[in-house]
């Protein structure tokens, strides 16, 4: 299982952390032991002082393709949920000034976070979903997939140019605007419309 990840899908996200807008997806990945499994407890990781939450549509992979037209792209994505991208932002800051790749501030074990998996249906797949984070009863970030810069499809073909695509990948499709940091004893909650999907307490 592979975690993709796309960065500055949107507009104002970008522009709020001082990046360029992409002329096409920029992708980096996670390894498998990034992802929180069932009820293991997020902690403040010990080699940042800054940790920020990033929320964002995550994608499930249900078929196996490489170099796959966009127009067929929805053929390989089954369902959704709202994750977490979690962000060392003060070693990832270092990390850019110095042109080194970002693992370290991005792919940590227990970096990431999904909640439960919601299927597409026929005709609901390429609707618009909104989605929502809350930081001690706090709305954070207000996102909506039609405001991303590249869409499901887009994302989906981009990356099989590069990489193949198996059976139960994920993708988190990017984050909107209001990034912020977190600290320990918060409690961050989200919400795909205006369900309540998933709560994390920060240890």
């Amino acid at each position: 299982m592979k975690i993709f990840c796309v960065g500055r899908n949107y507009t104002e996200h970008a522009k709020e952390l001082g990046n360029d807008i992409p002329d096409e997806p920029v992708i980096f990945m996670k390894p498998k032991s990034a992802l929180i499994q069932g009820s293991t407890p997020f902690y403040y990781p010990d080699f940042s002082n800054e940790l920020h939450y990033e929320a964002e549509i995550v994608l499930r992979v249900c078929k196996n393709g490489r170099y796959i037209e966009e127009r067929h792209a929805s053929k390989y994505f089954d369902a959704y949920t709202l994750g977490i991208d979690f962000t060392a932002r003060d070693i990832q800051n270092e990390l850019k000034k110095k042109g080194l790749p970002w693992e370290k501030a991005k792919a940590w074990d227990n970096s990431a976070y999904v909640a439960n998996w919601i299927n597409f249906t026929k005709t609901n797949q390429n609707e618009p979903i909104s989605f929502f984070l809350s930081q001690n009863k706090k709305i954070v970030q207000v996102g909506h997939t039609k405001n991303m810069i590249f869409s499901f499809n887009n994302v989906i073909s981009n990356i099989s140019q590069y990489f193949s695509l198996n059976i139960g990948d994920m993708i988190f499709t990017g984050t909107p605007a209001g990034v912020g940091e977190c600290l320990p004893g918060d409690l961050l909650e989200g919400y795909i419309e205006k369900e309540r999907v998933f709560e994390l307490e920060i240890r």
